[in-house]
């Protein structure tokens, strides 16, 4: 009889720590960001995207901010994507360790490379480092100024499509070293060179990084990727329009009635 309550007892605790794994399992994936696999390409939220914890990055006792070649906007922070005269613009605010951030480009990449190589749209990134300040390391800004370095020579378009398609986890600080970071750039033609390699090791455009991080700060907005479209969010969501492919090409389309498109369809 002894023997028969043991196995019971042994089967519920079984049950106990299955059902337990079967909740953690529940709670990470309502933390997760779901990509809607449907041909319209509804990106939907879990509960958490990128939030901005209080800690929002570390003053840096770096030098003077050296703005990478051709940065457009105020302060010379947004590193565009299109042309200059295309009638509309997005602003994306992100973060290369953010996993949302991630799932959002490759989620709309080819959407937004449609866009602006159709002159209907430029695109405009400004580049934050709030997952360094919420998880420390410094990946964030390491991913950045390398992409600023990118920019530089007219790389940064392909070289932050490399840094998202080879995204580490949100907690693997992989980006913090430049090593990898040169070794992704080997994906980019012609990216590779003494001069990148240089720039990267250096830190050369950390003090930029650090601006756009804190105009980020500053800016009031809740995390990371922001999407505005001529100014206005619509990332989740537009009004009560998910964002998907279909509707972001209906409001650039709505957003551009009347309006020529760009005359080159292509990167400054």
């Amino acid at each position: 009889m002894s023997e028969k309550n043991q196995d019971r007892r042994r089967a519920a605790r079984d049950r106990l720590v299955q059902q337990r794994e079967q909740d953690r399992a529940r709670d990470r994936r309502r933390r997760t960001l779901i990509v809607s696999t449907a041909v319209v390409g509804v990106l939907a939220l879990a509960a958490v995207i990128g939030v901005i914890a209080g800690k929002n990055g570390e003053d840096s006792e770096a030098g003077p901010a050296v703005t990478p070649s051709g940065a457009q906007g105020k302060d010379g922070l947004a590193l565009q994507v299109g042309a200059d005269d295309a009638p509309s613009t997005l602003t994306i605010w992100e973060d290369f360790r953010c996993p949302v951030c991630a799932q959002f480009e490759n989620a709309f990449r080819d959407t937004f490379t449609e866009l602006t190589d159709s002159g209907q749209l430029k695109v405009e990134y400004h580049l934050a480092t709030i997952i360094d300040g919420n998880l420390g390391g410094s990946g964030s800004l390491r991913a950045a100024n390398a992409a600023a370095c990118a920019q530089d020579v007219g790389k940064f378009a392909p070289y932050h499509d490399v840094l998202y398609r080879n995204q580490p986890a949100e907690t693997d600080d992989a980006f913090g070293k430049n090593s990898k970071l040169i070794e992704l750039a080997g994906k980019v033609d012609g990216l590779d060179t003494p001069a990148f390699r240089s720039c990267v090791e250096d830190g050369t455009h950390d003090s930029w990084v650090e601006k756009s991080n804190k105009a980020f700060g500053e800016g009031g907005f809740e995390g990371t990727p922001t999407a505005l479209l001529n100014g206005e969010s619509i990332f989740p969501k537009k009004g009560d329009e998910q964002i998907s492919a279909a509707n972001i090409k209906k409001w650039v389309a709505e957003a551009n009635k009347g309006k020529k498109p760009a005359t080159v369809g292509a990167t400054p």
